[in-house]
């Protein structure tokens, strides 16, 4: 289960019995916040989609360790991180790392989200130097513990393809452990749902079945660039199980 349902690690021992393998919880920030101002989830039923901008409501990440110590469920539990929406981009790592240190003891692997849309300014950590520097310093703090655990960036579906291509070199060079492609979209294109009513929804991020061509195209370049080198967890549209079936092909295809 992806991040975004299970924010505050509320559910995570029951949504083992509805047939999940992992379950991400967060996306936590080291304080506490409200989000964004409501409204901001919006249904399209005839687009099967959502267009969200929670903004990381979340208790804090204090509070979703305390209830990660009642942990009664044997399945994997990622954690994703992020920044609060008042830390400056250039102290993003300090937030990261707070969270990192928190968690540590409580999840099996690790996801850095940059890449939400929904946090003013947050996507501009992906651009390959800040991204580098960041993921350098969460992997220096991992290294120092008793068991390094897995680490991997959530991107978004809209980065260009020599952002891509800057992206598989990143993760070469910081040996970071994995990609998750991808994360909602700012694209509106293709909707059945009225150009009126999507602008009168605003901003925020498109998820659901209209982001499966985007994320299968992410997926797909990664893996072509990367020769298959890193993990790629397929996040977008996946609805089903010949939905899950039909990315491992176009991955097979693409080799």
């Amino acid at each position: 289960l992806a991040a975004g349902l299970d924010k505050d690690a509320t559910l995570f021992n029951e949504l083992e019995y509805v047939g999940f393998g992992f379950v991400e919880i967060g996306t936590v920030t080291p304080v506490g916040q409200p989000g964004n101002p409501q409204p901001r989830l919006f249904r399209l039923p005839e687009d099967n989609a959502l267009i969200n901008r929670m903004g990381f409501n979340n208790h804090g990440v204090e509070a979703a360790v305390e209830r990660l110590k009642n942990r009664k469920t044997k399945i994997i539990i990622g954690g994703n991180i992020g920044k609060n929406k008042v830390t400056p981009n250039e102290d993003a790592p300090s937030d990261y790392l707070a969270c990192f240190d928190a968690l540590y003891p409580c999840v099996d692997y690790f996801v850095v989200n940059v890449s939400s849309p929904n946090t003013p300014n947050l996507r501009d950590l992906q651009e390959k130097g800040p991204l580098t520097a960041l993921l350098n310093q969460l992997m220096d703090r991992n290294r120092t513990t008793a068991k390094p655990k897995p680490l991997l960036l959530k991107i978004a579906p809209d980065l260009t393809e020599g952002q891509l291509d800057d992206i598989v070199d990143i993760v070469a060079e910081t040996k970071i452990d994995g990609v998750i492609a991808s994360n909602t979209t700012i694209a509106r294109e293709p909707l059945t749902t009225s150009k009126a009513q999507v602008a009168e929804i605003g901003m925020g991020g498109l998820s659901g079945a209209p982001v499966k061509e985007k994320s299968t195209s992410v997926i797909k370049h990664l893996h072509s660039k990367s020769n298959g080198s890193f993990p790629i967890i397929g996040v977008g549209g996946i609805a089903s199980a010949e939905d899950a079936k039909k990315e491992m092909q176009n991955l097979n295809a693409s080799n």
